[in-house]
């Protein structure tokens, strides 16, 4: 079953290398293994336990959207349409996750302030130094209004009941957070060199693991 990790990151790193020589196909196939291999840990961490359901289908999910957001290298002239493609299957998967994180929210009003305030921090400095149109725009207030609040409330869970569960699924979530924010920056703002694509893609596959993983110790 751990043979999974290593799996899913060298995966991950031959699609990298192969997306850098523009063998686009290819890239895309281990992108999808890579994304494979962090949905079925999730799968067998979970051991078919209903409360860890929301989480692995969550975890699927991000497979499926990875896969939509690969095709922007295959279908170069349908770049837009693959990326709010993947946006939306992505988006699904936030709420899957927050399916699981927010019953277990003690102040949920707290929280949810927390999350405005949050998403409007994240937002406005994003949107700063960003250059993308107004759909976009819309789409990633819905996207990352929802995913502020899910940060919030998986931080939230791990300060008044802290576990090896909540610190895990916590800092998974946060590194996504971190990927998902990198990844707009190198797609419609100023970091267009290649590293920043190894960096978020890192933080992406390292987060998804790590969420996986947590469901050992739901």
């Amino acid at each position: 079953m751990f043979a999974l990790i290593p799996g899913c990151l060298i995966f991950a790193g031959l699609f990298i290398y192969l997306q850098r020589k523009n063998h686009a196909v290819p890239a895309l196939l281990l992108k999808g293994l890579a994304s494979l291999c962090f949905a079925a840990l999730g799968i067998l961490c979970n051991a078919g336990a209903e409360s860890g359901e929301p989480i692995v289908l969550g975890l699927i999910l991000g497979c499926v959207a990875d896969v939509l957001l690969g095709l922007r290298s295959v279908f170069v002239r349908r770049k837009k349409v693959f990326f709010l493609a993947g946006g939306v299957v992505f988006l699904c998967g936030h709420f899957a996750y927050l399916a699981s994180a927010w019953p277990r929210v003690e102040n949920k009003v707290l929280c949810g302030l927390a999350s405005v305030l949050l998403a409007a921090l994240l937002l406005n400095w994003l949107y700063g130094k960003i250059t993308a149109d107004r759909g976009l725009r819309a789409f990633g207030v819905v996207y990352f209004g929802v995913f502020a609040l899910l940060c919030c409330a998986s931080v939230s869970n791990d300060l008044t009941a802290h576990s090896a569960f909540t610190l895990l699924f916590a800092s998974g979530i946060l590194l996504f957070l971190c990927s998902d924010l990198i990844l707009n920056l190198h797609s419609f703002g100023p970091l267009k060199v290649f590293r920043f694509r190894v960096l978020y893609s890192g933080l992406y596959y390292i987060g998804q693991l790590t969420i996986a993983v947590s469901l050992l110790f739901l």
